[in-house]
């Protein structure tokens, strides 16, 4: 929550004014994702005012920024296409169409933000952790290309003016900042921009162009309960999209809160920003607006721009409900070449340069989780791109730990000492297993896994199974330093066990 004693009027200005220019450059974003999944740009606008505000309040991490999102977007745009197609059959066209698909909508914000709640209430923001940091480097880079390469478009059918507005924009934002840090870069490049253009009467490519703000001026979002709400076959429908809303959402959001963690030093609550981003798209569901989750861009702005605390994403929030309710006349006259230099610049900064450095330094396999979490994210989707990099990881991560390896002496002339080490896990038990020679040791085998820890249930049946062979030789085995837990699992290898003062404690991960 808000706490005001720790805000200087330093924070309180930074904050504000770095709030304003995310608010602005919300606008574009907004409608465009509004556009790409077919519904009235106010939807979008609705969403980046709730769901900011709400995560602004109970948000994980101070001065992230959410709203509706590409990621978010492109899933709704199946669930638009089927709810339209079932609404067709029913005899619906026209407007009745559209606000019939919206209801399914709003539905699956409700069920995502119920599932999103699900996960911060169980813990399970922690699991983040398990992205590694190349999958995270391949993130932030690919994201960034795609950032970039979303602005392309707005070029189409324009001339050099465009050209000039953002490079002028990108100039202003580079080189102001060393001079002086009091104003944003991207606020003064906004204001010089608009006026510019709008004294000049150039004639360039403006926000009023892409939608006509004006026509929502005085709207306000309202409460509203989903008649598909009530809907068993429509909760049946939109469930597996909600689900997809609902993990794409967080992935995005904890990502995009680790990189902020990295580039401030402190640390967010992953758990909180589940429930926030939860809260807010069930509230959004409720208001009229589509599901979203945080934005790195937007983030990266409002960091960048010296907006740390949460004042600045709910300025940003309520900034953004007041142009559109009331100063949408203003809004309608920025040039969108000013915000799209914004983003390319946002762009820039976001990508880890650093990471073609540290490619010679990394190991071929973290470099290639890199490389693949990259090219991943461009061509498909940030959620397949992160699940695909931990998969890989994993795979890695088992490959090379898939060998034990043992040191054996003989103890007199009758028995032999096998000491291992390594975990035994399922990835290791033929490695395990060829360590022994059983038709060539003598009567008597003493193996010590004071040094190696049993991990699954793999790694017990493999022990239950030398041991067997050794019975079905005649030749005694005893087993030395396995856990308690270990111990408890193993059927037919108890009699070989000894108890040991030095005893290791340990579970076996295993399924009952």
């Amino acid at each position: 929550m808000f706490n005001i004693r720790n805000y200087s009027r330093e924070n309180i200005k930074n904050d504000i004014l770095s709030g304003l220019v995310v608010a602005v450059a919300l606008v574009p974003e907004a409608i465009a994702f509004s556009f790409i999944v077919g519904v009235n740009p106010i939807i979008g606008l609705y969403t980046a005012f709730i769901l900011g505000l709400v995560t602004a309040i109970l948000g994980g991490k101070p001065g992230m920024i959410s709203g509706a999102t590409g990621a978010v977007a492109v899933v709704l745009v199946g669930l638009a296409t089927e709810a339209g197609l079932l609404l067709q059959k029913s005899g619906l066209s026209g407007d009745a169409l559209a606000i019939g698909v919206l209801q399914y909508i709003f539905l699956a914000a409700i069920l995502a933000g119920l599932i999103q709640i699900l996960f911060g209430v169980l813990r399970f923001g922690k699991f983040i952790r398990l992205v590694p940091l190349p999958a995270i480097y391949g993130f932030v880079n690919g994201l960034a290309i795609v950032i970039a390469l979303a602005q392309l478009k707005f070029f189409e059918g324009q001339n050099w003016i465009m050209v000039a507005i953002v490079a002028a924009t990108m100039l202003i934002m580079y080189f102001l900042p060393r001079y002086t840090k009091a104003v944003p870069a991207g606020l003064v490049a906004i204001v010089l921009m608009t006026l510019l253009v709008a004294l000049g009467h150039i004639d360039t490519l403006l926000i009023g162009d892409l939608a006509n703000l004006s026509e929502f001026k005085g709207q306000l979002p309202s409460f509203h309960v989903p008649p598909t709400l009530f809907s068993w076959e429509a909760l049946k429908m939109v469930a597996p999209y909600a689900v997809i809303v609902a993990l794409v959402g967080l992935i995005e959001s904890l990502l995009t809160l680790a990189v902020l963690d990295e580039m401030s030093g402190t640390r967010g609550s992953g758990n909180r920003e589940c429930i926030a981003q939860g809260v807010g798209n069930v509230t959004c569901g409720f208001f009229g607006a589509m599901p979203g989750c945080a934005m790195i861009g937007q983030s990266i702005i409002n960091f960048t721009s010296g907006g740390l605390g949460r004042l600045s994403s709910a300025t940003a929030a309520i900034g953004l409900m007041v142009l559109v309710a009331s100063l949408t006349d203003l809004l309608n006259v920025i040039p969108v070449g000013v915000l799209v230099g914004i983003m390319f610049m946002v762009s820039i900064g976001t990508f880890e340069w650093s990471s073609f450095s540290h490619l010679k330094k990394m190991p071929p396999e973290d470099a290639f989780v890199m490389l693949v979490v990259t090219i991943v994210t461009i061509l498909f989707d940030l959620a397949i791109a992160v699940i695909i990099g931990v998969i890989i990881s994993a795979l890695v991560f088992a490959w090379k730990h898939a060998r034990i390896y043992a040191h054996t002496r003989p103890l007199g002339q009758h028995a032999k000492l096998y000491e291992l080490s390594g975990p035994l896990f399922f990835a290791s038990v033929q490695s395990f297993q060829d360590v022994f020679d059983v038709e060539n040791d003598p009567g008597v085998v003493i193996v010590d896994f004071k040094n190696t820890r049993v991990m699954d249930s793999s790694g017990v049946e493999a022990i239950e199974k030398i041991t067997e062979k050794y019975a079905k030789a005649g030749k005694k085995l005893t087993l030395r330093h396995l856990s308690d837990d270990c111990k408890a699992v193993l059927k037919r290898a108890q009699a070989n066990i000894t108890q040991e003062e030095d005893d290791p404690e340990y579970k076996v991960a295993r399924d009952y």
